[in-house]
């Protein structure tokens, strides 16, 4: 999942600058980011903006930025912008809306053959002996919970790790290459893996990865919009029209192909 690090008290320039764009929706949005977000609009964050801006009668504007190191502090933390549409419900440096989506990590195969059945569990001896593409968040496999659960079950040698560099997504990269027969699976946060297996030109299978009984880190995570600490009113807005336009927002995501769970208790 994309990382958002710790958000800095606003500058004084990013006020003045928040003054300059009254009456309008501002969100800080990576512009190359599918399934996400895009410069030009066709994320399904974008999607969601937009009726979010409908919603509450004003013009959108974009913040565009690389959702790198300082995102936060660069863009909402300097008052450049008002909302990230999508951060983890429990992330800490901004103040977040009830959720509006959860998912989880996945399986991604080529369509099973019949009579066999999915890859789904880190106890499958298959684990152990396919070729399993990760995306590597650092240094190491050990640096998102997928990695944790290969590597606790003697899945090592046997994974292809893939970093941020390179002319496509991470996701892309890996779903081709399942595609192509170069990988037996790849391993994936939901939302990334259902966008690329709903446009690759062989049927892909995603399959919920279950959880290791014994793994002390979440896979599944609640996905809430991110608001300026002190915007009670913006958030309570918001709040307000992800209970009313629920549905709306759900068909928006079934469009990208996103994995979605229940919330615990729901």
């Amino acid at each position: 999942m994309r990382s958002l690090l710790p958000a800095i008290l606003a500058v004084l320039a990013g006020a003045a600058c928040a003054q300059d764009k009254p009456g309008a929706l501002r969100v800080c949005a990576d512009p190359d980011n599918l399934p996400f977000s895009h410069q030009d609009e066709t994320g399904f964050e974008n999607r969601i903006a937009s009726l979010l801006a409908a919603e509450m009668g004003l013009p959108l504007q974009y913040e565009w930025m690389p959702d790198r190191r300082a995102f936060v502090r660069k863009t909402l933390g300097a008052q450049l912008c008002d909302v990230i549409i999508g951060v983890p419900v429990e992330f800490e440096r901004v103040m977040p809306t009830r959720p509006y989506y959860r998912s989880t990590y996945v399986f991604v195969e080529r369509e099973p053959a019949p009579g066999q059945q999915p890859l789904v569990s880190f106890d499958d001896p298959r684990i152990r002996q396919h070729r399993i593409g990760l995306q590597l968040i650092g240094n190491d496999l050990l640096a998102s919970p997928p990695g944790y659960a290969l590597t606790r079950r003697g899945a090592i040698d046997n994974v292809v790790g893939v970093t941020l560099a390179g002319d496509t997504p991470p996701a892309a990269r890996l779903l081709k290459s399942v595609a192509r027969g170069e990988l037996d699976a790849a391993l994936l946060w939901g939302p990334q893996a259902g966008y690329y297996a709903q446009r690759s030109p062989v049927p892909l299978r995603v399959s919920v990865a279950q959880h290791p009984a014994d793994l002390p880190l979440p896979f599944e995570f609640s996905i809430a919009m991110g608001v300026r600490r002190g915007a009670t009113a913006l958030q309570q807005q918001l709040n307000e029209i992800i209970g009313r336009r629920g549905a709306d927002i759900r068909a928006i995501l079934a469009d990208y192909g996103v994995p979605l769970l229940e919330e615990p208790g729901s």
